[in-house]
């Protein structure tokens, strides 16, 4: 064997035994990790994320003010207004007036000239009747036609609708309707007139075939151009079956186009004066008995007037008969009209009445009340024991919420029932809830937590009640109070 190969077979065996070594080494490893399976792994330091930490506080946070938000009771705040109420007095009266039908001499077509509800003079052109029904034709025919106004017309038009502008309240929606009729009337008017002027030629000659007839009024007064049959009624005659409104009947003479003679034509309220008469009831007309004027509002529009009246019993029914000289104007057209009787009108600090509690005091004896203390406020010598268990008066100072004549109001905030005051320079003596009052309030919160405040009601409805204003213990103009008084606790704070 050369010396190159038993150099290789010694390299060949020397390798061999490597490889069996390593063998036998992970063998080893293999039996000892069997038999110690326990491994410690790296960890890594803790580092704490500043960013995380903010974000989850303010998550927090927020989570807490949602949660806190949603199952907290909302407390509502009102704000004391100055107001006016009156007692609900509201009724429906019957309207008589003096007014003369002025029936039609001839049969023809009809035109009117005059807008309704307007004041005509002696002399005043109202209509007119075509028997031929030529020029009631023509003249229907310019009514159509609103480029043949003048002028002075329709300067007039105009003013009556920038006044309407300016004055409307959208409260009086009703009132647009009556402010539609006028501007038709008007329109009508002016076409009408304007159309007779152009054919006054024509209808001159017509009169002297007596075929047209311009119909003038005799008198003066108020045109109105209804009837209803109760023209002749007055605070004479009338009787308790007028007031049935399911019976009435109101006849629009304005949308005849043709009138037969002796038929009525138009209807003139002759004066001003004119009455409202309105069932009531024993116990009204008692309270009316020593007065004969009361201040009255129309329901319709709002408007207030004063009236004198009477109260007569007629078929066992007690009826208020007012009597007016102004306003009738605006009514001429109502029969029946909804009045509210000012009887109770009261004026002072509006809350409502969902704000309004109650509370029960103790009613002290203004005797027991002195000086002292730390402070000129009024207080109490409360009979108590002190440390020693010796018997001592301790001088308090409880909150006033209200005073009479003898008696100051004080809750239990600062004395018990039961507790002795002590009388300043007498043996007297007196026992905290001998005597308890209840007084109504509401719970006043300008300091941010509620404070039973006293108030003296002069006048209450469904919503609002009307309390006195300037009270030593009570609330004040613009004052903050609880809109619900259900929903509070007195000295809580408001969220």
């Amino acid at each position: 064997m050369s010396n190159f190969e038993a150099r290789s077979a010694g390299l060949r065996m020397a390798w061999a035994e490597l490889l069996q070594i390593d063998l036998l080494n992970k063998e080893k490893a293999d039996k000892f990790l069997r038999k110690n399976k326990k491994i410690v792994k790296y960890r890594k330091p803790f580092s704490l994320n500043i960013g995380v930490v903010i974000f989850a506080i303010i998550f927090i946070y927020l989570v807490f003010n949602v949660f806190t938000y949603m199952t907290t009771s909302h407390i509502s705040v009102y704000e004391v207004e100055q107001g006016t109420m009156a007692a609900n007095n509201v009724y429906r009266g019957l309207v008589l007036r003096d007014e003369t039908i002025v029936s039609a001499p001839f049969t023809g077509s009809l035109n009117y000239y005059m807008k309704e509800v307007s004041r005509v003079g002696y002399g005043g052109l109202v209509c007119s009747i075509d028997e031929s029904g030529d020029i009631s034709k023509i003249i229907n025919e310019a009514n159509q036609d609103s480029s043949h106004l003048d002028q002075e017309s329709l300067e007039a038009i105009e003013e009556s609708i920038l006044e309407f502008q300016n004055s409307y309240d959208t409260k009086q929606f009703h009132a647009i309707y009556a402010f539609k009729e006028d501007i038709d009337s008007a329109l009508k008017e002016a076409l009408s007139i304007g159309a007779l002027s152009e054919l006054s030629d024509y209808t001159a000659g017509a009169q002297d075939h007596a075929a047209f007839h311009p119909i003038y009024s005799d008198v003066p007064g108020i045109l109105v151009y209804s009837t209803d049959g109760y023209e002749n009624v007055t605070v004479e005659n009338f009787s308790g079956g007028m007031f049935d409104e399911t019976a009435y009947v109101r006849t629009n003479l304005s949308k005849n186009s043709t009138v037969t003679a002796g038929e009525p034509l138009y209807k003139l309220i002759n004066s001003e004066q004119w009455n409202i008469v309105i069932p009531i009831s024993k116990e009204t007309a008692a309270a009316l008995a020593d007065d004969d004027t009361m201040k009255i509002r129309f329901v319709k529009d709002e408007k207030e007037a004063y009236a004198t009246y009477t109260v007569e019993q007629r078929g066992g029914t007690e009826y208020l008969i007012l009597t007016l000289r102004n306003s009738m104007v605006r009514y001429a057209k109502d029969r029946f009209l909804e009045i509210d009787l000012l009887l109770s009108e009261e004026t002072g600090l509006k809350i409502p009445n969902s704000s309004i509690t109650e509370k029960e005091f103790y009613t002290i004896p203004i005797a027991y009340f002195v000086k002292g203390g730390d402070s000129s406020s009024e207080g109490l010598l409360v009979e108590r024991l002190d440390s020693g268990g010796a018997k001592a008066t301790e001088f308090v100072t409880p909150s006033i919420y209200y005073e009479t004549d003898d008696y100051y109001y004080i809750d239990s905030e600062k004395v018990s029932a039961g507790e002795r005051l002590v009388k300043s320079d007498s043996n007297d003596t007196y026992i905290v809830g001998t005597d308890t009052a209840n007084l109504k309030g509401v719970y006043n919160i300008n300091k941010g937590y509620a404070v039973f405040k006293q108030i003296d009601i002069l006048y209450q409805g469904k919503e609002y009640t009307i309390v006195k204003t300037g009270t030593t213990y009570g609330i004040s103009l613009y004052d903050h109070i609880a809109l619900d008084s259900t929903k509070v606790n007195e000295n809580e704070l408001i969220k």
